[in-house]
């Protein structure tokens, strides 16, 4: 939004500098923000941010976005957060990319999440309209400009040698993933749950369990398996709703004695991570991948500077009790 004014030869000079002083704070590079931009823009730079909403993860990825914004506003830049919507899926994705293509933007920053999302992906960069994929994408290959996020595979992997670490290496694990069509979800399902069947074949698995990333589901799967199976010892959750197996651990009394790993850094998992119920937490930093992807694409627009790497992965911190 612009404010114009009729100002006169005098004052004009004045409110030229007042300008470059109000600009100077959105161009300080934010905490947790790793790229800069490399010079502004001639002319007005669109970017679409297509992301989700659907449990507390997204809030640091929104607030990443929103940083984007108010930094590359300084330099000529504008940056649109999209919301998807609160149900993953292929065809959201589809539909935003859609939109952002009918609405005109210079480049897209997307979560894809799921296979069937390279086909509009190419479509949009055959048109003259990169796209940067973010936090997830599918196992199909696309043209994107290049992916930052985690390596899934590695992250699971990591987290099933905490797993057998924690359980001694025998013992009950309940297993519940977030979206089985997921390809992240999956990645970090099955690198856990590989590294756990090799190296402890005494632990037994109760699932995998969906819980599209919903904590109210992860919180009745959790009750539903101690039922079946009261020496319940670990339950992983490989998306989104950790806080939600948290609870339920913490109302059914199984404090101390049923622990839950997953993933992100959010208050509501950190509360239970103070309390005792959760025993692991892996980030994944949403908010430097949303930031970066942003300021990368920018500069892809205005200076032709490609991102360093095709594949750009962030490293994550597990987060125990005591540690954070």
């Amino acid at each position: 939004m612009g404010l114009k004014l009729k100002l006169g030869s005098v004052l004009a000079p004045m409110l030229a500098m007042a300008l470059m002083v109000t600009a100077v704070p959105a161009q300080e590079m934010p905490d947790g923000g790793t790229v800069a931009a490399e010079k502004a823009a001639d002319d007005d730079v669109r970017i679409a941010f297509l992301s989700f909403q659907n449990n507390p993860f997204w809030i640091p990825v929104t607030e990443g976005a929103e940083a984007a914004k108010a930094y590359l506003s300084g330099f000529n830049g504008t940056v649109d957060y999209v919301d998807l919507g609160n149900e993953l899926s292929a065809e959201a994705v589809v539909s935003g990319i859609e939109g952002a293509l009918a609405q005109q933007y210079d480049g897209i920053v997307v979560v894809p999440i799921f296979d069937g999302t390279a086909r509009i992906i190419d479509e949009a960069v055959d048109s003259g309209v990169p796209v940067f994929n973010i936090i997830a994408e599918g196992g199909v290959p696309s043209k994107r400009l290049a992916f930052i996020g985690q390596d899934a595979t590695a992250a699971g992997k990591q987290i099933g040698e905490f797993i057998v670490d924690k359980m001694g290496g025998e013992g009950k694990l309940g297993v519940i993933t977030g979206y089985f069509g997921a390809t992240q979800h999956n990645n970090r399902m099955n690198g856990a749950l590989d590294y756990i069947k090799e190296e402890a074949p005494k632990i037994e698995i109760l699932g995998p369990f969906e819980n599209k990333d919903k904590a109210e589901s992860a919180y009745s799967l959790v009750e539903d398996m101690h039922t079946a199976n009261p020496e319940l010892k670990m339950v992983y959750v490989t998306a989104g709703g950790p806080y939600g197996a948290a609870k339920a651990v913490q109302d059914l009394g199984l404090t101390g004695k049923v622990g839950v790993v997953g993933f992100d850094h959010t208050p509501e998992n950190v509360r239970y991570l103070e309390s005792g119920e959760m025993v692991g937490l892996l980030d994944q930093a949403p908010f430097q991948q949303a930031f970066d992807s942003t300021v990368m694409l920018f500069n892809y627009l205005v200076a032709g500077t490609k991102p360093p790497s095709d594949v750009i992965a962030v490293e994550g911190n597990l987060m125990t009790p005591g540690s954070e």
